[in-house]
């Protein structure tokens, strides 16, 4: 209920804060052609749903975020598992691990583009680079942090270390390894729409740059809508599977 409630009150002041825009829009505060009404951003919004040109977007640019984040999951879970449960091993490669992880993913989209082309490659390599290294902390994390006690446990029961792992350190690491899902996704969002405003030519990065090239502010903001909205969905699924398994604890 406390859940649902927060949900509410975020809805509620989000409609205030629609009212406000259109009262102020109306009273002429600001140009209409720099920043739109509701009401323009809304008919541009239902012209475009209507032609399928926002649809065809949205979808380009939801298939390379999934694509990509599936991607980086996988390598993540083995390396992370890996690192997790034989931690001497991380630091041979932790000064490589660092480096990387603090390049920003979109410092390297010339040198990807230089590489690879504008095609998909290059953008799903944005998006495994964005998201690898958060879910990788998180799954090394809760691989790692298994209490000592339920580990003898196992060894009590004779249990393989195969066993040891699916049944006592994994379901004990799952509260980390859906948080550190949550972060890599919300970083994949950011990651892909940066590289389809610079290489790209369909998805809601290009889409934006496209509006603006055409001084499109109404179209612009749609863009942008979209863009939190989706984001806004994902993560809120992923709090829902938080609460529903109780794991984790109280996420915001």
């Amino acid at each position: 209920m406390s859940f649902l409630r927060a949900k509410t009150k975020s809805l509620v002041f989000l409609l205030i804060l629609l009212c406000l825009w259109q009262i102020l829009s109306q009273a002429g505060v600001w140009n209409s052609y720099v920043f739109p009404s509701p009401q323009k951003v809304a008919l541009a919004f239902a012209k475009m749903l209507r032609s399928g040109e926002l649809a065809k977007h949205v979808g380009t640019s939801v298939k390379r975020v999934f694509t990509g984040y599936a991607l980086s999951f996988g390598a993540a879970f083995i390396l992370g598992a890996l690192a997790g449960i034989k931690e001497k091993t991380f630091g041979w490669y932790k000064g490589i691990f660092e480096f990387m992880r603090h390049v920003p993913p979109l410092s390297l989209i010339a040198l990807l583009i230089l590489w690879f082309g504008i095609g998909e490659t290059t953008k799903l390599i944005i998006i495994f680079l964005a998201t690898f290294f958060p879910m990788f902390l998180s799954i090394k994390k809760g691989i790692g942090s298994c209490d000592p006690k339920l580990l003898e446990v196992g060894k009590i029961f004779r249990f393989s270390k195969w066993k040891r792992f699916t049944k006592i350190i994994l379901p004990n690491a799952i509260p980390d390894i859906v948080v550190g899902m949550r972060i890599g996704l919300g970083y994949a969002w950011r990651a892909i729409i940066g590289a389809e405003m610079v290489a790209a030519s369909a998805g809601l990065g290009y889409f934006i740059i496209d509006a603006q090239q055409m001084s499109r502010s109404d179209k612009i903001i749609v863009g942008i809508v979209f863009i939190g909205l989706t984001g806004f969905l994902t993560d809120l699924l992923f709090q829902l599977m938080l609460k529903r398994f109780n794991w984790g604890g109280d996420q915001n």
